[in-house]
């Protein structure tokens, strides 16, 4: 019987995270599960399945973190199949540029943007050693199109999806793909934090949404599941959008 596939997931905790977690978890994946939320160390097992599962608390915004954390992972397991570049925040406010808080940027940059650069630094390594991989970053809509008042979410989310295509491209031939999605308006924490910010935003966002609904985050979750699966296997270097016809 073949041994299940090793998935770490950052950001795992909550929203697109943790609904990504619970659906690899009902195929039967092993899950490595990596939040700063967590407590260090604990073990736990899925709902479903049983399988065991490792959560570890890493800050993903500091290199030496990832770096020991994987090399954790591969220490326990020997190897890692798949990587999901999920954690992610969101500006703490609306202001033209600017105006834009020089801390915020910093942290915004640093979660969002420099450690998918972190891991996917630590991980390629071991998959290139194992000769295959399959990484899934989660960008967003507004690293495709211009997102006011928003500058650095929309420039960490852009660097997300050329990091992808650039690292897609160096590493296809050793039998690794890397692909993102890129969701629009999904319900979040980050996006319930926006609307308390800005309250009037929550019915401009669905009127401006072709589908007149908010995305769920098992939506996205069933999509970052297809790209990590054999079901997409001449894949790599995409952007896929979900966002009910908000792009159109």
């Amino acid at each position: 019987m073949p041994q299940p596939k090793i998935v770490v997931i950052t950001g795992a905790a909550s929203g697109i995270g943790a609904a990504t977690s619970r659906i690899f978890a009902d195929q039967d994946y092993r899950l490595v599960l990596l939040d700063v939320a967590y407590e260090q160390p604990q073990q736990a097992s899925n709902n479903k399945n049983d399988t065991s599962t490792l959560h570890l608390k890493v800050d993903v915004s500091q290199a030496q973190e990832v770096n020991a954390a994987f090399q954790h992972i591969v220490d326990t397991y020997g190897r890692i199949d798949i990587l999901v570049n999920n954690a992610g925040v969101g500006t703490k406010e609306f202001v033209k540029t600017e105006h834009h808080d020089l801390d915020d940027w910093q942290r915004v940059i640093a979660i969002n943007q420099s450690s998918v650069f972190y891991c996917m630094k630590y991980v390629l390594p071991q998959m290139t050693q194992q000769g295959f991989g399959n990484i899934i970053n989660v960008a967003s809509l507004a690293g495709l199109k211009a997102s006011g008042y928003n500058l650095a979410y929309s420039a960490s989310k852009f660097a997300v999806v050329g990091m992808t295509k650039s690292a897609a491209l160096e590493y296809g031939s050793q039998n690794i793909r890397i692909n993102c999605v890129c969701p629009g308006y999904t319900k979040s924490p980050l996006l319930d934090s926006l609307f308390t910010m800005k309250p009037k935003l929550k019915e401009r966002f669905l009127q401006a949404t072709p589908m007149g609904r908010y995305g769920q985050p098992e939506e996205i979750a069933e999509a970052i599941l297809w790209l990590a699966s054999e079901n997409s296997k001449y894949i790599t270097g995409q952007s896929i959008v979900i966002d009910g016809g908000l792009s159109l």
